[in-house]
């Protein structure tokens, strides 16, 4: 069957943590629904993410898209659409579709295959953290109390105590019972690839970050801690789950997601529907921020304070700063 002639777009990838912006997963998508032309200059979109401030220089005659794998929120006075973690509904400018949809393997982890033969062969808990620096103490509390009952492997640069950072994080995951998954910062909807990746190396995540992690994620399948007050109770279950193979066994074998509604298939849809929205409409069409003359002094104001800001995404921390100052 011959395949349909894609549509031709003009695009520019910037502000993204590496320039082979071939590899990007968003721009492996793109690929697979138009003939994708990558430009430095005269392009018609752009996409943009927040390791950098070059998206303050978009002509307002392209449309532009926001993307983070980061903490970051969508400023929609600096972008038509955005991509992100935030519970939030904006008509059709913008999808949440975290991270790990595109780093990590959601499908394997929707049909889990444990081997509980291989139980007795595995370690007790597993932490792969390379910057313990800037994320919040609560995460090294807990590996220092939860080392107390027995050892936790660190695999990671932070606090490493087998011998060096290992390659292959998955693998390393693999060969314990429990994994500890917490994020760098807190906030609703901030779930990275860390608590899926656990789940795919087949042990029991013990969780800390999005306060609102159980919207997608089944609680019976892994421990939360859900705040710092909480660790000596998680302390506690772990302890239990430790020690009752048949509880283990039970919470491995729990569903990951709560619903239909978040999995791999469903979410890769709903980006598609997403994207083909934007893309396959007139360009001139496909414009929603406003192009007055209030959005177009904000972002003058902004690349005012460009070498002023001490922050990588401008847009994203201009209030903060303003508090700040």
């Amino acid at each position: 069957m011959m395949e349909k002639h894609k549509k031709h777009i003009k695009v520019a990838f910037m502000d993204f943590w590496t320039e082979d912006y071939k590899s990007l997963p968003l721009y492996k998508v793109l690929e697979e629904l138009y003939d994708v032309e990558l430009c430095n200059e005269n392009y018609d979109y752009a996409i943009f993410s927040v390791f950098g401030n070059r998206h303050l220089d978009i002509p307002s005659s392209c449309v532009s898209i926001f993307y983070t794998g980061e903490n970051f929120c969508p400023d929609f006075n600096l972008c038509d659409y955005a991509i992100g973690f935030e519970w939030m509904e904006y008509g059709d400018r913008y999808l949440r579709y975290p991270n790990y949809y595109f780093e990590s393997d959601v499908a394997s982890i929707e049909k889990k295959k444990i081997d509980i033969s291989k139980l007795r062969d595995k370690q007790f808990c597993s932490f792969v953290v390379s910057n313990g620096t800037t994320a919040h103490p609560v995460r090294s509390r807990m590996f220092e109390q939860l080392s107390q009952y027995k050892r936790v492997n660190s695999g990671g640069r932070y606090k490493n105590n087998v011998g060096g950072p290992v390659e292959d994080k998955r693998a390393f995951e693999a060969q314990h019972k429990f994994c500890l998954t917490f994020e760098n910062s807190e906030h609703s909807g901030y779930t990275t690839e860390k608590l899926v990746d656990a789940f795919a190396a087949g042990g029991v995540p013990i969780y800390w970050g999005d306060p609102d992690v159980m919207k997608v994620f089944n609680p019976k399948a892994f421990v939360w801690v859900r705040d710092a007050e909480s660790i000596d109770e998680a302390v506690e279950r772990i302890k239990q789950l430790d020690n009752d193979d048949k509880e283990y066994c039970a919470m491995l074998q729990e569903p990951v997601f709560v619903n239909e509604r978040y999995s791999a298939e469903s979410m890769r849809k709903e980006l598609v529907t997403f994207l083909r929205n934007i893309f396959d409409q007139p360009k001139e069409q496909a414009y929603r921020y406003s192009r007055n003359s209030r959005p177009k002094v904000y972002r003058e104001e902004l690349i005012s304070m460009r070498d002023a800001l001490p922050y990588k995404s401008m847009g994203y921390h201009f209030r903060k700063w303003l508090h700040l100052k």
